[in-house]
């Protein structure tokens, strides 16, 4: 994949316009976690740095298209500012007159924040005028917002066709991570996918087995599997009419010569609630009034050893009930033994998806991963094998 990067642009006295994540949650009109903001710091420093001004895009929440007070990006400036130690201007709008105002009145190390893109109807249907109204504003695109890379939007997609554009830093960082775990990796690869539906990881279960040489499945979709091979399961949650699909894919699994593992012992409740009566057994023994929460030791074992024999490791949803003790012990057990194989200098571990990246904090690994990706829908979709619109248009000929 060849693509430019910030190293490749030229900043003097130019206006760069830097596409970011924003969407940050919010707290009595106050961003409460700070993360996606310290992320992008990089970017944006070395923009000022090289004697450019840096002006910012981003989308919050989901407007429709129309302004909506509540989800102004006005609420973020004041924990901009204090990320970046130094004032940041605010304009109403992304397009016409108040941006072009706020951006006439940069000095080159200045920073801007432009109002939510979604405010405008054309922003989600990559409109080109909405773009080209952006695109008046600067003489540089710089794309820093991977988690926005699947949507063709006029913000990503649409303004990297109208000006030299680049990835940034945090941008950068994502796509070689990628790259590295699934696109040229180092051998052998084992791939970590967890969750409550099969029905909802189809196409990431279908692009995995022709790529990686394991594939763990934990997780309510584990117990699917299970039930596909004849296995009792008692109350567990399953997709039933999903069965005969299993089927096909541990079939498919056998001819590309990816090996599938399952669990071969299960922590099993009459209950879902924290610290209720629970018992090990192995997994063909599931007592019928019981529902499977969690793998065993047996499985954390066997998963260990796997992680021990492979060289990359990709890792997207949890295997078990991770929210509640003790049924988050099999989850937490892989995820030090990955940790640990990666402070080692033994694996590359690239993790990502909501549920995984709470897990990994919550098994206190969250910063001993190779690259943990905080990009939700579009980390799933490069998982799948699907391209990236905001990724294909920063991509050199």
């Amino acid at each position: 994949m060849a693509f430019k990067t910030l190293d490749d642009m030229d900043f003097t006295d130019k206006t760069a316009l830097i596409r970011v994540d924003l969407n940050v949650p919010l707290e009595n009109g106050q961003v409460s976690d700070t993360t996606r903001i310290e992320r992008i710091i990089p970017t944006i420093r070395h923009v000022t740095e090289a004697g450019g001004k840096a002006v910012l895009l981003a989308h919050f929440g989901r407007p429709k298209g129309k302004p909506v007070p509540e989800m102004s990006l006005a609420q973020v400036q004041p924990a901009l500012e204090a990320a970046l130690g130094k004032p940041v201007a605010f304009a109403s709008n992304c397009i016409g007159g108040p941006a072009k105002k706020v951006v006439a009145a940069m000095e080159p190390g200045d920073v801007a924040l432009l109002e939510n893109t979604r405010f405008h109807e054309g922003e989600e249907k990559n409109d080109k005028l909405l773009a080209a109204g952006m695109a008046a504003l600067g003489d540089v695109y710089v794309n820093d917002a991977f988690s926005a890379a699947h949507r063709a939007h006029a913000s990503n997609e649409g303004l990297a066709q109208l000006l030299p554009a680049c990835a940034g830093r945090l941008m950068e960082a994502e796509l070689k991570a990628l790259e590295a775990a699934l696109e040229a990796p180092e051998r052998p690869l084992a791939a970590v996918v967890g969750g409550a539906k099969v029905s909802t990881k189809l196409d990431l279960l279908s692009n995995l087995i022709t790529r990686v040489d394991h594939l763990i499945i934990g997780g309510g979709m584990a117990n699917t599997f299970l039930a596909a091979q004849g296995v009792e399961i008692g109350v567990s949650l399953a997709e039933r009419d999903m069965l005969e699909t299993a089927r096909e894919i541990m079939a498919r699994a056998q001819e590309t010569g990816c090996k599938l593992h399952l669990p071969v012992d299960i922590v099993v409740a009459r209950e879902f609630a924290a610290g209720a009566a629970h018992e090990t057994v192995p997994v063909e023994a599931c007592p019928a009034d019981a529902m499977i929460l969690d793998a065993g030791p047996e499985t954390s074992e066997a998963i260990a050893g796997i992680f021990a024999n492979c060289r990359t490791l990709v890792w997207n949803g949890p295997l078990g009930a991770f929210e509640i003790a003790p049924f988050d012990t099999a989850t937490t057990k892989a995820a030090q033994e990955a940790a640990r194989l990666t402070r080692d200098g033994h694996l590359i571990s690239v993790a990502g998806g909501g549920d995984t990246v709470s897990a990994l904090n919550k098994a206190g690994v969250g910063e001993d991963f190779t690259y943990i990706s905080t990009a939700g829908g579009a980390f799933l979709e490069w998982m799948e094998g699907k391209p990236l619109p905001g990724v294909a248009a920063l991509e050199s000929e």
